[in-house]
């Protein structure tokens, strides 16, 4: 009867145990997801670039600031603030990045992917192949995250070259036109003055014509009254 009356309340430990279990499995799965922070792990911390220094903070939004926010972003944040991680590795891509960090107090690794340094998303564990397996394919989604933005830079840059090429050549075409407009004009009034000067010439010719005519009719003039002053005779009218 003592047996059986134990049943019960050894089934009942059974099933919480196996529920505790369950949900541990499924907070650190293989695929290297994390439980949400109180937050939902949108907005955290800035992470720094450089091991070893102490990584540049912002706070969380909303509730994720509050002492009720126990998850792995929020914790990663107050240790952040704290200075008590030091950053191992950490990879850019973009704007995204993957960082390795190190409790050494506790001998606890957390894996952080974040955006523009604000933290996204972070595993903490005290296995260190695991930790380098979680960076890694942390590593890899900024890789694949960092795509579009990595090809929309990029065609950023083409269209802005491409709009410089474009100004240099309208500006060299409009330089072109320009001295184009001045031959023209030049070259209008060259002609202009061409026309002025043949018309002037063409009136000196008849000047120069008429003079030779004149003075050759004085010549004659002159050589008519030598004659008569030398024979002393009157000449035919």
């Amino acid at each position: 009867m003592v047996f059986r009356n134990l049943l019960p309340a050894r089934r009942a430990t059974w099933v919480a145990a196996f529920v505790v279990c369950a949900y541990a499995a499924a907070a650190w799965s293989a695929d290297g997801a994390a439980p949400a922070a109180a937050s939902g792990g949108a907005s955290a911390a800035a992470v720094a670039p450089v091991a070893g220094s102490r990584p540049a903070v912002t706070t969380l939004d909303g509730d994720a600031a509050s002492a009720d926010a126990r998850g792995n972003v929020a914790e990663l944040t107050q240790m952040l603030h704290d200075g008590k991680v030091v950053e191992l590795r950490t990879t850019y891509n973009g704007s995204y990045g993957a960082s390795m960090m190190f409790d050494p107090q506790e001998m606890t690794y957390y894996v952080s992917l974040f955006q523009d340094k604000h933290l996204w998303r972070v595993i903490k564990s005290q296995d260190k192949r695991r930790a380098e397996m979680v960076y890694a394919n942390f590593v890899q989604q900024t890789v694949t995250l960092s795509d579009v933005e990595i090809r929309r830079t990029e065609l950023q840059a083409q269209k802005a070259f491409l709009e410089r090429v474009i100004a240099l050549s309208e500006n060299h075409a409009q330089r072109l036109q320009a001295d184009l407009n001045v031959a023209r004009t030049q070259q209008a009034a060259v002609a202009q003055r061409q026309k002025v000067e043949q018309d002037q010439t063409r009136a000196l010719q008849i000047e120069q014509r008429a003079g030779q005519a004149q003075l050759r009719d004085l010549q004659q003039q002159v050589r008519q009254l030598q004659r008569q002053t030398e024979t002393g005779l009157p000449t035919q009218q």
